[in-house]
């Protein structure tokens, strides 16, 4: 019988990816993957294809947000069909790690990302990152009137000027960053700040919309929600203009994407050599080709040219592990922004 080369080609792609991460080989179970994907739908679409492609081995997505599948994860607990969690931020990661879930990350996988964007604990590793900005109108501020800190949102000077997206994902990652470099004090006390002068939207398009539209002179948001409207049409953001804060402020901060593999997977290998394709060379390009405008996290792997290079947004330094979701959720809630 005439073997069939594409997938001899397959089982053998697997193979190296395999044992690059220190596993015995085994072949490509028949069901595949689950990957509970909190990522955005497309760009995690673009590496299933790939690792698909190379690997053969099928992968199933079930998409929700950080915090839905986050505790939809610790709910189900070793009964989860999950193999694979995926997430936007940190937070909801952090979670499911404290709640012994996750199983270590293949040194070799660990060894392929830059180390400001892998936990050291090793349970989780960074998959991609987005910079926190102050996205402002420009017919409204001029650079002269930009805020020196995110902190001085909360002061009386910035009463109705700003916007933000308090229930989203996103913005409590931002928060969760505040807590860890300033305190609990001082983010409840920035909090109550940002209830007495922010306009609450419903998701940081929205806020986007609203910046360009005049309806607010500016905003709080992650980077590529500019960077994807300007690859389209831009009639969402040609009004506008991004302030990277720099200077370790906690508004320079740049959140983690996560991918860690279920302690609970029956597919530890193929899960195991999916995150290390994502953070490997193949899966790095996308993120430099594609229209996702997230940054690349692997060592040497090269960001979209468009992007302000990592190196010079001048992030504070911040341990991903250590992002307290609870904790935001309640400062929030005791703020009245939840």
């Amino acid at each position: 019988m005439i073997p069939r080369v594409p997938s001899l080609l397959k089982t053998a792609s697997l193979a190296a990816l395999l044992l690059g991460a220190g596993h015995v080989y085994a072949a490509p179970s028949a069901d595949g993957i689950v990957v509970y994907n909190a990522q955005h739908e497309s760009l995690t679409k673009a590496w299933v294809e790939g690792f698909t492609r190379e690997t053969g081995i099928k992968v199933t997505l079930r998409n929700g947000d950080d915090s839905e599948m986050g505790n939809q994860l610790v709910q189900e607990g070793a009964a989860s069909p999950a193999d694979v969690f995926l997430t936007e931020n940190s937070p909801a990661m952090v979670l499911v790690s404290n709640a012994g879930l996750l199983t270590p990350v293949a040194p070799s996988t660990q060894q392929q990302v830059a180390e400001p964007y892998r936990p050291a604990q090793g349970k989780w590793i960074g998959i991609a990152a987005r910079s926190t900005v102050f996205i402002y109108n420009k017919s409204k501020l001029s650079e002269a009137q930009l805020p020196s800190s995110l902190m001085d949102l909360a002061t009386p000077a910035w009463k109705g000027r700003w916007a933000a997206s308090p229930a989203g994902a996103d913005f409590q990652a931002i928060v969760a960053a505040v807590l860890e470099l300033k305190g609990e004090a001082a983010t409840l006390e920035w909090l109550k700040g940002m209830k007495a002068n922010a306009t609450a939207y419903r998701g940081n398009s929205a806020v986007l919309k609203a910046v360009n539209a005049g309806q607010v002179d500016a905003g709080v948001n992650y980077h590529y929600y500019a960077f994807v409207d300007q690859s389209k049409t831009g009639e969402n953001s040609n009004n506008t203009a991004l302030h990277y804060f720099k200077h370790n402020d906690p508004g320079a901060f740049v959140s983690i994407s996560g991918g860690g593999v279920l302690a609970s997977s029956k597919h530890q290998e193929e899960a195991q050599a999916f995150l290390k394709w994502i953070t490997g060379k193949d899966g790095q390009a996308i993120l430099k080709t594609g229209n996702s405008f997230e940054y690349a996290v692997g060592k040497g792997a090269e960001s979209n040219p468009k992007l302000v290079p990592l190196a010079q947004l001048d992030a504070p330094a911040v341990d991903a592990s250590k992002l307290n979701s609870k904790k935001v959720i309640e400062l929030m809630t005791q703020a009245g922004l939840l």
